[in-house]
């Protein structure tokens, strides 16, 4: 049999007879101890997982000696600032023996090791969303410029490559993108992976305001 239990803010898992170094623990040298934070008992295939502890389990340990792990330094730079401020730490452990570990739980709480029964699976089948490229197969605002296309580069964010990426869908114009519907912009998103990059850049805003440079520049 063996246990996972916690002390000192951290997991050990141990069995009978090991010796493990832990966190110290405030006992004397020599004492035996009694650990009663165990989070999973196994024996072979049988495991009991704790919410958050097994009750009625424990470990029984004696404390071996204390002692102090190697020193670990730490130096600290300012930049342009001429300082350095150099230290050491050595972390305080106490090393123990285990003697017996033992459990009173009750077998009926051992099921909750087992997870997800398979009948459950296929219903997620059922809501599977549409593939990028089926979106993109179904996105196509323009199949040709009104005029001359705009320059789309002129949005930040925009590059030569995704340039073209967004004319093959059809969009050539400032107005256009100023004029996305939100689920224009998912759908968008989904069809070239952009991960919310129209909403974060504010190309809608963007768009707006070099659609209305290039009307005035018109109307001149």
């Amino acid at each position: 049999m063996y246990v996972v239990f916690a002390t000192g803010g951290k997991q050990y898992r141990a069995a009978t007879g090991e010796v493990l170094k832990v966190e110290k623990i405030d006992a004397e040298k020599g004492a035996t101890i009694e650990l009663d934070q165990v989070l999973m008992v196994g024996e072979g295939a049988d495991v009991t997982v704790g919410t958050p502890y097994v009750e009625g389990s424990k470990v029984t340990a004696t404390v071996l000696e204390h002692g102090r792990g190697d020193k670990v330094k730490i130096v600290k730079f300012r930049r342009r600032k001429n300082s350095r401020t150099q230290m050491g730490h050595r972390q305080y452990f106490t090393r123990i023996e285990i003697n017996d570990v033992s459990t009173s739980a009750k077998k009926a709480a051992k099921p909750k090791a087992k997870i997800t029964p398979k009948a459950e699976k296929p219903a997620a089948k059922e809501a599977a969303p549409a593939s990028p490229a089926e979106v993109k197969d179904a996105l196509k605002f323009m199949d040709a410029p009104e005029g001359k296309a705009d320059d789309l580069k002129k949005i930040s964010g925009v590059g030569p490559v995704l340039e073209k990426k967004l004319n093959a869908l059809g969009i050539y114009h400032f107005s256009q993108i100023a004029a996305f519907t939100p689920e224009e912009i998912q759908q968008i998103d989904a069809a070239l992976n952009f991960k919310g990059r129209i909403e974060r850049d504010n190309w809608l805003e963007q768009a707006a305001g070099f659609a209305a440079e290039s009307q005035a520049a018109d109307e001149d």
